[in-house]
């Protein structure tokens, strides 16, 4: 197996680590990342393959599991209950009820919210330069996330706080302080969600808390820890991607002089698609090794961890031709940036209904916005997203 070194945090790498995925396809089916102490796949193929694949997973195999120090036993005490971590059973049942409240219907209703969220934003932005990140990206999905969830909008700045101090854990630069503040969060943000949920079992409304908590299946419910683990989920990890997705996608569309046609309601599915996959918002999802095995020609034990690098299968270029070109009349075909097999991401439709509302609204509204500056990414990886995105309207 081949080794590459690397730091997640070089400045170049951070602006455009497509280079450098180029070199780890080049390697090989499998390579070895030094800095992340890690073999990691960056075909498209072989990501796809492991991603489905029952052999590997999320959860820890039994005496594999991390040591938990107890500064973020708080933190975990979250994750211990979240569907993205667990596989099995407990993920099954956990995923079918909430499946069962997060409905197809009750996404396509938001429109007229997205719709109503976008154009106070838009309304509300200033004449001269502006960052478009907090006027616009990030201020969407956590609005409606909270009408979703039947929070009050006015909590969104701290909703944003708790979520931004939690995902920082995933970091691969994270320190103990980072730590600290990501368990502090967990346990405001829980015991705030837990308020809710509480209220909602008394009082009833039309939304998603009071929908889980009636979600049952075979006689199950979700316990109170899921349901608000549930929660924190769908904030944490739908807010975050579908930020970077909607600055991503800007910059995407005005450095490459997009014809506003390709936003129309005809085209837009496919533009989104091809934005999604040249330019993912989550560039490494973790797998777990469970058995003794082979895969892409290399042997693998049983508790060993492997790689997936979503951003790079998305710029395979033995699966897309010229891959480094966006291109929004590329014909669609279904990239890895949400995942794929039975952890495949249960927010994707919100996501993708996010930007099929919000981008052709802002164009269409500020039809001469352009960047003032060049576009800065965020030291965050393996997020991927601005922490800059300078425009004037």
């Amino acid at each position: 197996m081949k080794r590459f070194a690397l730091s997640p945090s070089d400045p170049d790498f951070v602006q455009n680590p497509y280079p450098f995925y180029d070199l780890l396809r080049a390697g090989g089916k499998m390579v070895f990342w030094e800095d992340l102490n890690l073999p990691v796949v960056a075909g498209y193929d072989g990501v796809s393959m492991a991603l489905r694949d029952t052999r590997f997973g999320r959860e820890a195999p039994e005496g594999f599991e991390p040591d938990i120090p107890a500064h973020l036993r708080a933190f975990y005490d979250i994750e211990d209950h979240s569907m993205l971590e667990l596989e099995g059973e407990r993920h099954t049942r956990l995923r079918s009820l909430v499946l069962r409240a997060f409905t197809s219907r009750r996404i396509k209703a938001l429109i007229p919210d997205l719709e109503e969220i976008t154009n106070d934003l838009i309304d509300r932005f200033p004449d001269e330069e502006f960052d478009l990140m907090p006027a616009f990206a990030k201020m969407v999905p956590v609005r409606i996330i909270c009408r979703l969830l039947g929070v009050p909008e006015e909590m969104s700045d701290q909703l944003l706080t708790w979520s931004n101090a939690m995902v920082a854990v995933y970091t691969p630069n994270r320190t103990r302080a980072i730590e600290e503040a990501a368990s502090k969060a967990a346990t405001e943000f829980s015991d705030f969600m837990r308020s809710y949920v509480e209220e909602r079992r008394s009082k009833p409304a039309d939304d998603l808390i009071t929908s889980l908590i009636a979600a049952e299946q075979d006689g199950e419910k979700l316990t109170t820890d899921e349901l608000i683990t549930t929660c924190i989920l769908l904030l944490n990890a739908g807010h975050e991607a579908t930020v970077h997705s909607l600055g991503i996608a800007v910059k995407t569309l005005l450095e490459q002089n997009t014809p506003r046609e390709f936003l129309s309601d005809d085209k837009i599915d496919g533009s989104i698609e091809e934005l999604l996959r040249f330019d993912p918002p989550l560039h490494l999802f973790q797998r777990w090794v469970y058995e003794d095995t082979s895969f892409l020609g290399q042997p693998l034990k049983r508790g060993d961890k492997i790689g997936l690098l979503l951003g790079a299968a998305n710029r395979d270029d033995d699966t897309w031709d010229d891959p480094d070109r966006f291109d929004p009349t590329r014909k669609v075909k279904q990239n890895t940036s949400f995942g794929a097999g039975i952890h495949f991401c249960v927010g994707a439709p919100l996501a993708r209904l996010e930007m099929r509302v919000a981008l052709p609204l802002l164009f269409e509204r500020c039809p001469n916005i352009y960047l003032t500056d060049p576009p800065v990414y965020a030291d965050t990886w393996h997020f991927h997203g601005l922490a800059r995105l300078m425009v004037h309207v």
